[in-house]
């Protein structure tokens, strides 16, 4: 028996999942000047000192130790120097990585870096480009029990400041003709910050669309095959340097690892090469990505806590504005989902069929979706006139009032009783429409036969203490900007009203534009 144990411990040692996880610690310098620092940082200013740095130290150590991941590829690591000190704090916590890699890219204010429990047995960098602004992409091998693995960790240029598509493809364009060279069987990760959603082929906004409509992750990295995401099933047939980006296995609400002035974005990335599904060596553990959401990276109010700025100073509080994302890989062969679970094309349904479900198991086409009201990035969609209408919430940016779309969507929720679309994918504009079918009267408002989420037009009345009156008959309004509301006992000419609901149906005004006072 003593004999067959140590025969079979090897295989045991083998069978140990592993997790891999890249994280945005969001500016970690240090308290040294070095003249390439971001204004914000530099040391003496903005309160930036050695006590703000151990804080943020602490902070960071925090997150990685409770993330507990064994090989961590890591963003917006200023310099060799604060990366030593991170290793060492993370070491006197208790969290101690016995290998790391970092960049050096001359005249950058940040690097990439790699954390590692596995021997590293290579290190080498991909130079984007010469300009101190271009990040440089950090290629690791480490040695998982005996088994090589690449691990290529990214931080692309962002959307801001003229951040173009044509400068996150320049990234994408070293890594794959490098990942092009590498032997077939290579097993690889790709780790980091793309700065690009997991389905830019769809969601690439036009003014930073310099490169007809060609994406770095989408089409250079290839995670898309005919221009539709890459799936598991189909990793194993096709070309070689396709990625499958493990995105797709979150439910459409939770997708995603940071918010931009409100909007959800899948900026952080694990793709995954054929490689990880082969039935050798290393492999996924199917479905097992996640978001890691521990309860203190979250104000009270539900944002991301962020590392704290305000008014030119560091307030020594928060995190990090990117949550972690991580997944599991083992020695064990991947196991595949039964085939009934794979969806490969989006199913057409109409706006009624989504007031009969609460939520959303796979994304839903509206064909012909016509937007009768947009006001910011909110919207009214119908698809006929006499059809339901249906509330576009903070996802209606790209689209034009009067014009009708093919629309995907994501996700629904309801609040306070009010039906909304939460997250819509463009995918075909198809031309303007007059609007004049789709608006309702104040007759057919009165006579009670009207359900939420239609537009009114043309509505004369009184407004009173928060109801409107038209012919002797009180609805309840609501002005979206309090400063808007009109005087009491004002007569109204309302052009547009959303005919909202909460808690019961009310009038929703939402611009000063949208009505009159005659009196």
């Amino acid at each position: 028996m003593r004999y067959l144990f140590l025969f079979l411990l090897p295989l045991l040692l083998f069978a140990k999942e592993f997790k891999v996880a890249t994280y945005n610690v969001e500016n970690l310098f240090d308290a040294h000047f070095q003249g390439t620092e971001y204004k914000e940082y530099i040391p003496g200013k903005h309160n930036w000192n050695t006590r703000m740095v151990d804080i943020k130290l602490n902070h960071t150590a925090e997150v990685i130790c409770d993330l507990d991941a064994d090989i961590l590829g890591l963003q917006e690591i200023e310099n060799s120097i604060i990366f030593e000190a991170l290793l060492k704090r993370l070491k006197r916590v208790g969290c101690e990585y016995r290998y790391g890699a970092i960049t050096h890219k001359k005249g950058a204010s940040i690097q990439v870096a790699l954390l590692s429990r596995f021997p590293i047995i290579h290190q080498k960098e991909l130079q984007v480009s010469y300009s101190p602004r271009v990040r440089n992409i950090l290629e690791v091998e480490v040695e998982v029990e005996g088994n090589p693995l690449t691990l290529f960790v990214n931080h692309w240029k962002s959307k801001s400041r003229k951040g173009v598509e044509s400068k996150r493809i320049k990234y994408a364009k070293t890594l794959q003709k490098r990942i092009l060279t590498l032997p077939a069987k290579r097993e690889y990760i790709i780790l980091g910050d793309l700065n690009s959603n997991y389905n830019a082929h769809l969601t690439l906004d036009k003014r930073l669309d310099d490169t007809n409509g060609e994406t770095g992750i989408g089409d250079v990295l290839q995670t898309t095959i005919n221009k539709k995401l890459a799936r598991k099933h189909q990793m194993l047939k096709a070309d070689k340097g396709t990625h499958y980006n493990t995105w797709q296995e979150v439910p459409f609400k939770y997708r995603w690892s940071h918010k931009f002035y409100g909007n959800r974005s899948t900026l952080d990335h694990i793709l995954l090469s054929s490689s990880m599904f082969d039935h050798q060596g290393i492999d996924y553990v199917n479905n097992s990505f996640k978001v890691f959401k521990a309860s203190y990276l979250f104000t009270k109010k539900g944002y991301i806590n962020g590392w704290r700025y305000k008014n030119g100073k560091h307030m020594a509080k928060g995190y990090s504005d990117h949550l972690p994302i991580y997944a599991l890989f083992d020695m064990k062969p991947y196991v595949d989902e039964k085939p009934t679970r794979r969806v490969t094309k989006t199913v057409s349904q109409n706006i009624e069929y989504l007031y009969s479900i609460e939520a959303l198991n796979n994304e839903i086409g509206l064909k012909d979706a016509v937007v009768v009201l947009k006001r910011r990035n909110h919207a009214i969609i119908k698809q006929t006139p006499h059809g339901r209408g249906i509330y576009l919430y903070g996802c209606a940016k790209g689209l034009k009032e009067g014009y009708s779309y093919d629309l995907s969507v994501q996700n629904i929720t309801s609040y306070n009783g009010l039906k909304e679309v939460t997250d819509v994918i463009t995918l075909k504009e198809k031309g303007k429409v007059n609007l004049d079918s789709y608006y309702h009267s104040s007759k057919e408002l009165y006579s009670g036969t009207l359900k939420q989420n239609e537009v009114i037009h043309n509505l004369t009345g009184v407004y009173r203490n928060k109801k409107f009156t038209i012919e002797g008959k009180e609805f309840p309004i609501y002005f979206k900007k309090k400063k808007d509301t009109p005087p009491n006992g004002s007569k109204l000419k309302i052009d547009y009203a959303h005919l909202g609901y909460y808690n019961k149906l009310q009038l929703v005004v939402y611009s000063t534009k949208d009505f009159t006072v005659l009196e």
